[in-house]
């Protein structure tokens, strides 16, 4: 049996075995544990760093649907934070809603926009299909460095000159970083929660079956376009809350931090960190930022990540195709294994 056939979403006899409650009362549980101990060991600085981590983690949540369920590269996941980050920032300048509303419109247009990019995989797989949603990625570049990001300013673009330029409000009920980072946590977990019952549910026995083939799937009675479509819309609003989530932590974003080359970097991550089990979207988060604030506080240059990730990357590809998840995954079943052993004697 492949590494595909054993990680992807069970069929429809043994999903009938599988208690969804169960499996999914693990996300909470697991970000409940990890928010407070970062909480209690972490510093101002470490706060902030493990606040972008889970709050990427989301869009990682959405690349583990298409690439992990589908098989589809997208290399635009990132392009579609920014989105997010940009419709929130607007919403949040120009009407001053609850942050809640902000952060909504901000996941629900970059999940149409997602729909958008997702019509060519109707046609392509594997390479053209990376290379077509990179494309966009560098198109999304190219606008985000000529508009920039809203900052209180008017008319469309909402850009302000000068002084004039505003910080988004964080939500009311978290305006601390401590208060924020656990709404972040809160807000990834309900997500992390919507894409596990999507693997477990319906929606991951057709993605598992249009994997294996559009033929098989369509003659098991699988809406190919219709389920194709619902993977890119919800990978585009879980990256959309994240991009509305990072706008949240730090007022502002900088439009020279989403190129595409970010895109690239999202994607590799992923990999390392696992597209197989749900917490390889919080691991490879915590890769994405954590890394760099370790070398940044230890003097080094950040350009360092990118050979580290590199090297990462070819490990996860060579030895560890499910990623650092998956080892995880791996060693609790051999150790519930040998205590099983162990009590049975």
């Amino acid at each position: 049996m492949t590494i595909q056939e054993q990680t992807i979403a069970p069929t429809a006899e043994s999903l009938s075995m599988v208690r969804l409650p169960k499996q999914l009362l693990h996300v909470p549980v697991t970000m409940v544990i990890f928010s407070l101990v970062v909480v209690l060991l972490a510093n101002s600085f470490w706060l902030s760093a493990a606040t972008s981590a889970v709050a990427l983690s989301l869009s990682v949540a959405g690349l583990a649907i298409l690439y992990g369920q589908l098989g589809l590269v997208s290399l635009c996941q990132f392009a579609l934070v920014g989105v997010g980050g940009w419709v929130t920032l607007r919403v949040g300048h120009a009407f001053h809603p609850p942050f809640e509303l902000s952060l909504l419109a901000g996941g629900v247009v970059a999940s149409v926009v997602g729909l958008a990019f997702g019509v060519p995989a109707l046609r392509l797989r594997g390479l053209y299909l990376a290379l077509v949603t990179l494309m966009l990625a560098g198109a999304f570049q190219i606008v985000i460095s000529a508009w920039g990001f809203p900052d209180g300013g008017p008319g469309f673009l909402g850009r302000a000159d000068g002084s004039g330029r505003a910080m988004l409000a964080r939500p009311v009920i978290a305006d601390g970083e401590v208060s924020y980072f656990l709404y972040v946590c809160a807000i990834a977990a309900m997500g992390l929660l919507i894409a596990q019952w999507h693997k477990l549910a319906r929606p991951g026995r057709a993605w598992a079956l249009i994997r294996k083939g559009e033929t098989v799937a369509v003659a098991s009675g699988v809406n190919v376009l219709i389920y194709k479509a619902w993977a890119f819309a919800l990978s585009g609003f879980l990256a959309g809350l994240a991009g509305g989530l990072l706008a949240g932590n730090v007022g502002q974003l900088d439009g020279r931090a989403f190129g595409a080359f970010e895109s690239l970097n999202l994607f590799a991550l992923a990999i390392v960190g696992g597209v197989f089990n749900w917490y390889g979207a919080v691991i490879a988060g915590l890769l994405l930022r954590a890394v760099p604030a370790l070398l940044t506080e230890l003097g080094i240059d950040g350009y360092v990540t990118i050979g580290i990730f590199g090297v990462a990357l070819f490990h996860a590809l060579a030895t560890a195709p499910t990623g650092i998840a998956g080892q995880i995954s791996a060693l609790i079943i051999r150790l519930n294994a040998a205590l099983s052993r162990g009590r049975a004697r």
